[in-house]
């Protein structure tokens, strides 16, 4: 088993969803009440306990927090000079550490230090616990925008209105916020994000603009915003921040709209023998599932759908992968086996950079892992190199199945939330000549640093997430990019109570 990568950003704001109910976290929104005595003649009196202040680390703590933050970087990450050079990143480190001359909170310390690991464009090297004081301090009835964005060709759209103005409509373009043009605000936002390209930048802003915001410009009662309409006028409206219960209630009032489930698996047979597999995440997702990288469920549910799909006279095959997290190739190899017509395997080449960091990471998972497995394996290739050596880890050909098989045509439909192993699902089908592939270039990218492991921060506690590993895509290409289809199709902001992008799949299918 190889866990590939772990591109899926952090759980959204719920709030920020586009039009469902929320689910939302419990622990800090409960706070205890306390009766307190104010005198002996008094009447009992209700008051909230005040919470502990944050602590604080010194400014010597900070710096010397910080200098072991990059050392370790360097250390650990397969290559933090990718694609940033040494001397911009060392002129980063010093203009940063004396920025620092006064004490920090310890969420002080995590977004500024995310911001320094994001710095050098590379997904898998990033700090997510950065975000938890926005989480805290929205699940406190904390405020925020009350919209979301979607970006398209670096232009900002709106692509759910949450804040109960009806002047506001989904696909207005968002040209100022505050004043500001809005390519300055996503850049401003941007130096949190870790993501290796800007089209990833802005997909990741979908779930995170709200929080991204909120770490930059800190609490706001209220926003000013340009938008300019479908029919070129343009409207300066003030947007009120508004509470997670209070945009819940604004998703009720409005009419329900597509969307996907991303932990949904569906098997199915369309008009003119065209079968539909939805798989769903490439992990046990099952509701109660004690190991997540347990495949006999979903294998059953794969090889039920192709025996039953071949039983009702298939011709095509789609296998929508949008909105769909990853997970690892022990889920999806036995899937990509039942319409391969030759061995595969999801990388042409997976190189991994020894660090201490990553031999304490994997040693951490021997006792949970049975003998011979990935984890055993990395461990007597880690005895046998030094820390910063680089070697290849071999990968095995996963062989296509030796009787019954799918031998209609297959098409993949993926989108920019294609993630992790998903995006490699897509490349090797596309590089193998598996499938054809079609919808939105994802946003994951193909060939990647990834494998991404942690290690902590000596004083803070600081977890910090590095790729040890190259992950080159089965043709062998390098390019910094997502997948990108064979025939495009175009996610439309507005989609209403129908799914347009899969009923155009099915008509280019068909053609």
């Amino acid at each position: 088993m190889i866990v590939i990568v772990f591109a899926r950003p952090p759980m959204q704001d719920a709030s920020q969803h586009p039009l469902h109910p929320a689910v939302l976290p419990i622990g800090d929104f409960m706070r205890t009440l306390v009766l307190l005595i104010c005198s002996f003649f008094s009447l009992l009196a209700c008051a909230e306990t005040p919470e502990p202040p944050e602590p604080e680390f010194s400014v010597r703590e900070v710096r010397a927090e910080f200098k072991e933050l990059y050392e370790r970087l360097r250390e650990s990450h397969y290559d933090l000079y990718a694609r940033r050079p040494k001397a911009d990143y060392d002129a980063l480190y010093a203009r940063m550490r004396k920025g620092f001359d006064r004490p920090l909170t310890l969420a002080e310390l995590q977004s500024r230090f995310q911001r320094f690991v994001a710095y050098g464009r590379i997904a898998h090297a990033r700090i997510d616990q950065a975000s938890e004081a926005y989480e805290k301090f929205r699940t406190g009835g904390g405020k925020a925008v009350p919209l979301q964005i979607r970006v398209v060709a670096g232009r900002v759209h709106v692509m759910s209105n949450l804040s109960g103005d009806p002047r506001i409509d989904v696909g207005d373009e968002w040209l100022e916020l505050d004043g500001q043009p809005m390519a300055r605000v996503l850049a401003t936002l941007g130096r949190h994000v870790s993501a290796d390209n800007d089209y990833m930048m802005h997909t990741l802003f979908e779930h995170r603009f709200a929080a991204l915001l909120w770490q930059a410009w800190g609490t706001r009662t209220q926003f000013r915003a340009k938008l300019r309409k479908a029919d070129g006028r343009t409207r300066v409206v003030t947007l009120v921040a508004r509470s997670r219960a209070e945009m819940e209630l604004e998703i009720k009032r409005q009419p329900p709209a597509f969307e996907l489930d991303w932990t949904r698996r569906e098997a199915r047979m369309l008009p003119d023998h065209v079968a539909y597999l939805r798989p769903g995440p490439f992990y046990n997702s099952d509701e109660g599932a004690t190991d997540m990288w347990d495949t006999r469920a979903f294998t059953r549910f794969i090889d039920t759908a192709f025996e039953d799909f071949i039983a009702a006279g298939a011709t095509h095959l789609l296998i929508d992968l949008r909105d769909n997290p990853g997970g690892d190739n022990s889920f999806s190899d036995p899937m990509l086996a039942w319409f391969a017509d030759r061995p595969f395997r999801f990388a042409s080449a997976f190189r991994i950079r020894v660090s201490r960091a990553a031999i304490d990471s994997n040693a951490k998972r021997l006792p949970q892992s049975a003998p011979g497995t990935i984890s055993h394996q990395l461990a007597a290739a880690y005895a046998r190199h030094a820390p910063g050596e680089v070697f290849s880890f071999a990968l095995p050909m996963a062989q296509p199945r030796a009787g019954k098989r799918f031998t209609g045509r297959v098409f993949m439909l993926i989108n920019r939330h294609s993630y992790s192993n998903t995006a490699n699902v897509a490349a090797l089908a596309q590089d193998y000549h598996f499938a054809r592939i079609l919808g939105e270039e994802t946003s994951d990218l193909a060939t990647t640093y990834g494998a991404m492991e942690q290690f902590e921060l000596s004083r803070s506690g600081t977890v910090v997430g590095f790729p040890k590993a190259r992950i080159i895509r089965a043709s062998g290409d390098l390019s910094a990019r997502g997948v990108v289809p064979d025939v495009a199709i175009e996610t439309p902001l507005l989609q209403g109570k129908e799914d347009p992008v899969l009923q155009r799949a099915l008509v280019l299918m068909r053609e």
